[in-house]
Formats: C-alpha cells, sequence, structure tokens
C-alpha cells in the first residue's frame, strides 16, 4: 500500500481525502501499465497509470509541480483500461480527475492552448454553434486541406421515416440528443427511436436539455460542467416526476458522465438527491435492448461482417463490454474477428484535438486491430469514436442501433 503524506497547503481542497485514499489503495504492482494505450505507445513510466499516480502524489506532497508534469498528465487519455485491470481496484479515473483540477491552478497554459481550450468549450457543448459550423465546413469541404477536410463528417442523409409521437407506448423512455450526435450523424437517435418503437416503447427528448457537461468538466472547468448537469436535471425532472422508464444515452461517452452525476452533485444540498435519481435511471441503449425480445423486430440477417469497436466508455468506465456483441449476434449479424479490443482509439472525448499526434498514433493502430478479419463495416456505440474511426476508415462506420433499424 502506498503511503502518503499530502501537503498542509490542499488540506482544505474538497476532495483531498478521496485522492488520498485512492492514492493508499496502490500497490505498485504495474498491471495497469500493461493495457494503457499512451505507455504501449511511448513505453515512458511517466505516460503510463502507475507513473501519474505517482506524480500526482509528488504534487499533492511537495505542492509544486512542473510543465513536464502537466504534460504526462495532458496525455493521459482517461480511457480507465487501467482500472479494469486493476487488481486493487485503484479508482485512476478519479485520482486522474482531481489531480488535473489541482494542477490547473498551479501551473499556467501558454496562451495558444488556453485558447484552444477556451474556444473548446465554447463550442462543442452548444448543439447549434457546433451544428453551424459543421455544415460551413461540409459547404466547404472538398476546397480544405487533406488533414482538415478528413476531421469534416460527410453530411449524413437523414432516414425518411418521421419519429413517432412520445405518447404512442405506455412505455416511455427519455433520450439525451448530446451536442455533436443531432447535426453529425442524425441517424442514431432516429434509428433508435424506430427501433425501440417497434418494441413498444416511445423515445422522446426534452427540448431544454443539452451538453451532458463532459467537456467541459473534463477540462477542469468543474463548475461549468455541473450548470450543464443542473440544466438538464431541471429539464428532465418534470418526465421523471410523471413516471418515465429511464434515460436512455446513445453515445457511451455522455452516458458514463451522466451515470455519474448523483456522485458530481453529491455536495449539493438541491441537486444531491435529484441528481441521483437521473443517475440511477440512466441506461446504454444496450442496457435496454439486450433485456427486450429482439423477435418482435422482425430482423433480416444481413449479409456485411461487422467489426464492433466497444468504446472506452462503454467497457470500462460502464462495464458493459460484450452488450453490443452479443445483441448483434442475436440479431443475426455475422461479427469479424478483432484484436487488442481493450485500447482506445484516440478520440476521448477533445483528445484527438488537444493531443493530435498521439491520437493520431492510437487511431491507426485501432484501424488495423479492426479490420484484422476483414469486416465490410465498423460499428461503435459513441459519436466520438465514430467520427474519428471515420476520419481515416476505408470501410463504413455507423452506430451499432443503425444495423438493427436496417435489417
Amino acid at each position: 500500500m502506498m503511503r502518503t503524506k499530502i501537503n498542509v497547503k490542499y488540506l482544505d481542497h474538497q476532495d483531498i481525502q478521496e485522492a488520498d485514499a485512492i492514492l493508499r489503495s496502490c500497490v505498485h504492482c504495474g498491471f495497469c501499465n500493461a493495457t494503457c494505450p499512451t505507455y504501449q505507445e511511448l513505453g515512458d513510466e511517466r505516460d503510463g497509470p502507475r507513473g501519474r499516480i505517482y506524480l500526482i502524489k509528488q504534487m499533492l506532497e511537495t505542492g509544486s509541480v512542473s510543465e513536464k508534469t502537466q504534460r504526462h498528465l495532458d496525455r493521459c487519455l482517461t480511457c480507465r483500461s487501467c482500472e479494469t485491470t486493476c487488481p486493487s481496484g485503484v479508482k485512476y479515473g478519479r485520482l486522474a480527475e482531481i489531480g488535473r483540477d489541482i494542477m490547473e491552478t498551479e501551473v499556467a497554459r501558454p496562451a495558444d492552448q488556453k485558447l484552444t481550450r477556451w474556444l473548446l468549450r465554447q463550442i462543442l457543448p452548444y448543439s447549434n454553434r457546433f451544428g453551424f459550423l459543421l455544415r460551413l465546413g461540409q459547404l466547404f469541404r472538398t476546397f480544405l486541406p487533406r488533414d482538415l477536410k478528413a476531421k469534416v463528417p460527410v453530411k449524413q442523409v437523414k432516414l425518411s421515416m418521421p419519429a413517432p409521437q412520445p405518447q404512442s407506448h405506455l412505455r416511455r423512455m427519455l433520450v439525451l440528443e448530446g451536442c455533436a450526435q443531432p447535426s453529425a450523424t442524425p441517424n442514431t437517435n432516429i434509428a433508435a427511436t424506430r427501433v425501440l418503437d417497434k418494441l413498444g416503447i416511445s423515445l422522446f427528448s426534452a427540448p431544454k436539455a443539452g451538453c451532458c457537461g463532459a467537456v467541459s468538466y473534463h477540462m477542469t472547468a468543474h463548475e461549468e460542467g455541473l450548470g450543464f448537469m443542473r440544466r438538464n436535471i431541471d429539464a428532465w425532472w418534470p418526465d421523471i416526476e410523471s413516471g418515465i422508464e429511464a434515460i436512455v444515452i446513445n453515445a457511451s461517452g455522455c452516458g458514463s458522465m451522466v451515470k455519474e452525476y448523483g456522485e458530481k452533485l453529491s455536495h449539493d444540498p438541491h441537486y444531491a438527491a435529484k441528481a441521483k435519481r437521473v443517475s440511477d435511471l440512466t441506461y446504454d441503449l444496450s442496457e435496454i435492448l439486450i433485456k427486450e425480445d429482439l423477435g418482435k423486430l422482425g430482423l433480416k440477417k444481413l449479409g456485411h461482417k461487422t467489426a464492433v469497436h466497444c468504446p472506452c466508455s462503454l467497457q470500462h468506465a460502464q462495464q458493459l463490454g460484450g452488450h453490443v456483441e452479443q445483441i448483434l449476434q442475436q440479431a443475426g449479424i455475422e461479427l469479424s474477428r478483432t484484436q487488442n479490443g481493450h485500447l482506445c482509439c484516440g478520440s476521448a472525448g477533445t483528445y484527438s484535438i488537444l493531443q493530435p499526434e498521439l491520437s493520431q498514433k492510437l487511431l491507426s493502430n485501432k484501424l488495423t486491430d479492426l479490420t484484422v478479419g476483414n469486416p465490410d463495416q465498423i460499428v461503435t456505440a459513441n459519436i466520438g469514436c465514430q467520427l474519428h474511426l471515420e476520419s481515416r476508415s476505408t470501410i463504413p462506420v455507423k452506430h451499432w442501433i443503425e444495423l438493427l433499424d436496417m435489417s
């Protein structure tokens, strides 16, 4: 067990006791490094979970931190693959969150980094702003430089069938439409609505709900992120009181965050109970469908061999690895062989923008691992992963729910 002696300057930090307990739970075994994407790629102890734990410990004990520490913590994807491997149950993701929060107050970032992070927080969480810029990029996509062109997804042709009315079934569920999904991959929520409609479930959204708060929170703008969470709770609460069955999330990254609302707002006397209720009602789409009778869908076997990419947020954060594969196999879809499924694709929220070089290396590795069985298409469960994979994939990349809708 790791011994710690927290510096007096951090003793008043509201999360310091939690950080201290997490540090003490680490037994230095190094199993985490074996499944860490950045350690596998860079081979530097400081770019693996064990090394980063020591860097955070050093910061909390000495009260000082350097730009080198900042760089190594910035390189962390927070994919939480290490948590799945750790025999001691170290909550590394939470420790990294606390460590980054403190580090941000100790080390000033260069002006260009500050501007980039501010712009991301002003654009990504706002679907109208993001949608406008995306449409602009798609309009001039042909004229963009090759690297930038690859990052602008091709405009999807929306499914023609209108979404059913929310009152058409007794079973009712809310859906989080998300920030990027409505404009970048609109067919995801449409397909989910159509599939659940066939199963006797009405899926509808709350107009005033928006970003889950992950973009801001993960870039250490915690109060800003908490503001998004409170807004969503307020938007959902009337439907929760009216008896909705669940809050369905089609983007596993958002799902991971909404499932943590209860934890993130536990210190807020006005929202703690409501936040816990929201988290208890939140399910990934795969959690809903794995319990349903898919025979009601009248599925027809598709002739396309499919590679499944399970996002880190689904398999490591939510511990739902294998759910999508089970559903697709039950639907009669042929799955292609893949390898190193536990490793991140390099998307990781804003990581692909903030750490482009390393992100691209991880993307290249992931595409090799996904196409080893010569699939006809790739499916995933998270909008960020979908767009990231699509940017360099030579075969179609979809959300897995689209396959059920197509068949």
